[in-house]
């Protein structure tokens, strides 16, 4: 696949089921998709053989829970800071509880900007998940919090790309999400066929991603975490940059006019995965919003012809870049209707 980016309509958009009307030939399209965007992702270092353990670096209670700050190795040998909120009741009995991977936006602090009462208003999700019962990991990024490179500043990824030129910061950080799916699942008091991901912003983006790469991943709530080429002002905000570079390959593809794919196909590799997304008419970050709606719109079609539909929703308010208090309980009961049904008290 490959557009021109000059082209891109909102009449011209690629249609996830043009051409297709059957589930075996979307999961023939899905595989080509998938194989696209896992060349973009970069070739990772030869994985190490280490145990879903961790480390206790601090431990303290409070507002209903466990708090621990833990140290957990990667699969290339990196290390991971990461807060654990562990809810009063997994303390009081033997019942496994659903979990969720909160995934921090782009915020120096990382991890404590949604798991620590110190973390921004309207970013604590992990705090509130936690008070909803759920088991909540919360780590920190690579560039950001714990994880900022020693001599750089937040969100530099040079260093990272002068120790891995072959690979992308989005491969990292996929693949370090995916540890901390190991990690969730081998913890006694989660359950692990319910295992969530939430985040904004580039926590937002970083659930959906995770969501079409494991499927242990049984539900997604992103918040202001998508965009698409067609209309964006700075398409290359996905490419090479000063700072934080996503996929350094694509700022080739969009000098040279041409696009590998648009944002709604790599987010359907989520489905049939229950994926709930949020999106502001005012986000001044991604600013094209009649886009976005009909990328979204597109990606409910294949929900559809995969008899999911209940499991998709998107919703767009007259909200910034932000997760207001009813977007939060919007995909709050997502969540819980995806994660927690069916579930003894």
């Amino acid at each position: 696949m490959s557009y021109k980016l000059s082209e891109r309509t909102l009449d011209t958009l690629p249609r996830l089921l043009e051409g297709i009307a059957t589930t075996e030939q979307w999961q023939a399209k899905r595989s080509r998709i998938q194989a696209q965007w896992l060349q973009l992702l970069g070739t990772p270092p030869a994985a190490e053989e280490c145990p879903p353990d961790y480390d206790i670096v601090m431990e303290e209670r409070g507002d209903g829970c466990l708090r621990r700050d833990i140290r957990y190795q990667t699969a290339d040998g990196d290390h991971v800071t990461a807060t654990l909120l562990l809810p009063d009741s997994c303390l009081t009995g033997k019942k496994r509880h659903p979990a969720v991977l909160a995934l921090h936006p782009t915020a120096e602090e990382g991890r404590l900007d949604t798991a620590a009462p110190s973390g921004r208003e309207n970013r604590r999700y992990g705090l509130e998940l936690a008070a909803r019962g759920y088991v909540v990991l919360a780590p920190d990024s690579i560039t950001c919090g714990s994880r900022i490179y020693p001599g750089s500043e937040a969100f530099q990824t040079a260093p990272f790309y002068e120790e891995y030129p072959e690979w992308t910061a989005v491969g990292k950080m996929l693949q370090d999400h995916m540890r901390a799916v190991d990690l969730l699942s081998s913890l006694p008091e989660v359950d692990g066929g319910r295992i969530g991901a939430i985040g904004h912003s580039l926590g937002g983006y970083n659930g959906w991603f995770l969501a079409g790469m494991d499927r242990r991943i049984k539900a997604v709530a992103s918040s202001c975490g998508f965009s698409m080429f067609t209309g964006d002002p700075d398409p290359n905000r996905w490419g090479q940059r000063d700072w934080f570079s996503h996929l350094p390959a694509l700022t080739d593809s969009i000098r040279e006019d041409r696009i590998p794919f648009e944002w709604h196909e790599i987010a359907a590799l989520a489905a049939p995965t229950p994926l709930w997304m949020w999106s502001g008419l005012g986000d001044t970050i991604f600013p094209n919003w009649p886009a976005i709606g009909a990328g979204m719109n597109d990606l409910a079609s294949v929900y559809e012809l995969l008899g999911r539909e209940g499991a998709y929703e998107f919703w767009m308010g007259h909200g910034g870049h932000d997760f207001p208090v009813k977007a939060r309980s919007l995909a709050y009961d997502f969540l819980d209707e995806h994660l927690k049904q069916g579930m003894s008290d």
